[in-house]
């Protein structure tokens, strides 16, 4: 029986993951992958979503630390980046701020490459604005539609064009590029539709450039992931966001209690079923899930799933499930961590 995603969302991945991470819909069950004996060595090969970067450059380090036979390169040229290289055949991991979509997954099924898909942590999308902006506290959904949209274009320019009572002066915009999750996840949430923005805007895969830019220009905006923000606080606001419900920060714990919507979002690394059989590859990905090493990304700010999902996303990397649980979708929105942890929400999605 093969079930469809229509209404059910994120929560039937946490039963897809904690059940049946030894099976898989289209392929079946694997024999679970044996741990290796004795020291390693090799080389894994990591890129993509530039969001999850700082976590797998932190994984990567420790890791070599512990295997100082191994070499682990970690560099980001976007989520979508990532997977056009992943579904080549020319990396191990994909980093991802977003699940794997249907023309991702059609090049890898053209190329042969199947893959095993891992949650690992939440983050808290945010939009910020220079330090030395002391009038924009909080934007609605709608005022960030207003301000992103593709019929923005051109004519959305000054600050009071936003709201009438902030100052008449320029709005100067940056974002991530065409390769990047964050601005596929982005324009679902806010635009209503995947990749449909405005594009006079400076843009960029390197989150650090955006930081950058937010930070050298008063009048400006941005958005990107939590950990770039968190990393420059001296430099940077970060803008509350009201969808209906009042004004919500983001934050670890705004992610944790489901206020921070809808810019929460999962993250995953993606592994190739041949690189996942080399154990330097195996180890560094059962390494990553660990729930002993969750506050790697906790300390950048980011959200660590809890213990027993992070182990049973071992057990679905020990079993080699193949596939997304996500069929292709890409960004998914209303995500919430505690749907990992709620099996009553589960069990309600499932008879739905």
């Amino acid at each position: 029986m093969r079930t469809t995603w229509r209404s059910i969302g994120f929560p039937l991945m946490a039963l897809a993951i904690a059940v049946c991470a030894g099976c898989d819909a289209a392929i079946g069950p694997r024999e679970a992958v044996a741990r290796p004996q004795g020291p390693l060595s090799g080389r894994v090969t990591v890129d993509g979503s530039s969001t999850v970067l700082p976590i797998s450059r932190a994984m990567g380090a420790a890791f070599q630390t512990a295997n100082p036979g191994v070499a682990v390169s970690v560099t980001s040229s976007g989520t979508g980046g990532g997977f056009k290289k992943f579904c080549a055949g020319q990396l191990d991991v994909s980093d991802a701020s977003r699940p794997i979509n249907a023309a991702e997954s059609r090049e890898c099924e053209a190329n042969h490459v199947e893959f095993i898909e891992l949650p690992i942590a939440f983050d808290s999308l945010s939009v910020v604005v220079n330090a030395a902006n002391t009038f924009v506290d909080c934007l609605t959904v709608p005022e960030l539609k207003t301000i992103w949209e593709p019929a923005a274009e051109g004519r959305v320019t000054r600050w009071n064009q936003v709201r009438a009572s902030f100052p008449d002066q320029p709005l100067k915009l940056f974002g991530p590029g065409g390769e990047s999750g964050t601005f596929d996840y982005f324009t679902l949430a806010v635009v209503g539709k995947e990749r449909s923005s405005r594009t006079d805007y400076s843009a960029s895969e390197d989150d650090t450039v955006l930081v950058n830019g937010v930070a050298g220009n008063p009048g400006a905006l941005g958005y990107f992931g939590y950990a770039y923000y968190a990393a420059n606080t001296s430099r940077l606001r970060a803008v509350a966001i009201d969808n209906g419900r009042g004004c919500v920060g983001p934050s670890p714990k705004t992610v944790e209690d489901t206020t921070y919507q809808p810019l929460a979002r999962p993250m995953f690394i993606y592994l190739t079923a041949a690189s996942a059989a080399r154990p330097e590859v195996h180890e560094f990905a059962r390494f990553y899930v660990n729930p002993d090493n969750a506050k790697v990304s906790q300390d950048l700010g980011y959200v660590p799933l809890p213990t027993a999902t992070l182990l049973s996303v071992g057990r679905r990397l020990d079993e080699s499930v193949m596939g997304s649980v996500f069929g292709g979708r890409g960004s998914v929105i209303g995500v919430t961590a505690d749907a990992f942890q709620d099996e009553d929400r589960v069990k309600n999605a499932l008879v739905r």
